[in-house]
């Protein structure tokens, strides 16, 4: 790497505005939510599949539930004051 690439990235992560496990999980909700709010145009999409239009209403139905247990740790995270 040269010395002006260096430089560039030399500060990169020296302020975090969370722990890591934080942002993890903010990231990942984030992640889901994007995820979650694609599963109706692809229910739509499958239209008369019925085997597809299920899958996908099946991983909507885990992103949900992974959504919900996700607010839920970062919840505890912001009550015991960790976030």
């Amino acid at each position: 790497m040269t010395i002006a690439a260096e430089a560039e990235i030399a500060h990169i992560g020296e302020t975090a505005g969370c722990r890591d496990h934080d942002h993890d999980l903010v990231h990942e909700l984030s992640r889901r939510l994007d995820a979650l709010w694609r599963y109706d145009q692809y229910i739509a999409n499958a239209e008369w599949r019925d085997e597809l239009r299920s899958f996908w209403q099946d991983c909507k139905a885990s992103e949900q539930q992974a959504i919900c247990r996700l607010r839920q740790l970062i919840r505890q995270e912001v009550a015991n004051d960790c976030f």
